[in-house]
């Protein structure tokens, strides 16, 4: 997981769509439900995004504050967070004494923000399935796949983390343990190195939008969403301010819940029903 993932903008990563009407609706929940009810609070982007992932889709929260900060109806800036990074915040326009909030949000963001810590989260994720799949049958078959079953991927540089196997199933399985969406570009690519080598897509996700969610069914596999950041051991008090202080679904479990690999051996069994003996 990339710093740029996490913590700037989405709109630099959005690819052209139409303005959607959801956008109004969007400008005015935002308006009323945080700059309205907290004028006195600071908030960034990818925040603001996370909060509202429940109603809308990040781009169409990111295009509600792009217009809203273009009308002038709420204060926003860009301010670096290193070198090669940087946040946007959005306030009230009530609030004159923003800068010590901002200044207070960024500090925390830096503090996992290294690059180190991004990654660990990443692998944190990784490894927490690869522990969580095989209690309930799937069993670990080989990672970082670009070649599976005399067949190879060469379209793109690509690898998927993991194949999985239950019942003779192969899933080709990516684990995005990220506040962000994986970007549509990865995700169609994702499918069609999982068409190539024959296997079935096991999307495993922080969160998706409902129309991934459709493509990927559609291309006969299933999302798993677990809605919670996963942090390492031992990050239990910064997950614990991160949610307190910013309201994003960061969590430091020792295991996965039980329920969550449930759901998708619960969907395994429907779609390849085996034989009774």
């Amino acid at each position: 997981m990339s710093i740029d993932d996490h913590f700037t903008d989405y709109e630099e990563q959005l690819e052209p769509r139409s303005r959607d009407k959801t956008v109004d609706e969007a400008k005015e929940v935002l308006l009323t439900s945080l700059f309205h009810e907290n004028p006195e609070e600071v908030y960034y982007g990818r925040q603001i995004e996370v909060i509202n992932e429940d109603r809308f889709f990040h781009w169409i929260t990111t295009k509600a504050l792009r217009e809203l900060s273009d009308e002038h109806r709420i204060k926003s800036l860009r301010s670096p967070l290193d070198n090669e990074t940087e946040v946007r915040f959005y306030w009230s326009k009530k609030n004159r004494y923003y800068r010590r909030k901002l200044n207070e949000i960024k500090k925390l963001i830096q503090e996992h923000a290294q690059a180190k810590f991004t990654r660990a989260v990443g692998d944190h994720g990784e490894m927490m399935f690869h522990a969580a799949l095989p209690k309930e049958g799937f069993m670990p078959k080989a990672t970082n796949v670009r070649e599976y079953g005399g067949k190879e991927w060469t379209e793109t540089g690509h690898d998927l983390d993991r194949v999985f196997e239950r019942d003779g199933i192969p899933y080709g399985t990516e684990i995005k343990n990220t506040m962000a969406y994986i970007p549509r570009s990865e995700l169609q690519i994702k499918l069609r190195m999982c068409a190539r080598l024959g296997l079935c897509p096991l999307l495993i996700l922080r969160y998706a939008p409902k129309s991934y969610i459709e493509q990927i069914r559609q291309a006969g596999g299933f999302t798993l969403i677990f809605k919670y950041q996963l942090l390492p051991h031992g990050f239990a008090d910064l997950a614990r301010r991160l949610r307190e202080r910013l309201r994003l679904p960061l969590d430091c479990p020792r295991a996965l819940s039980e329920g969550t690999i449930k759901r998708l051996l619960k969907w395994h069994q429907k779609t390849f029903p085996q034989p009774s003996h």
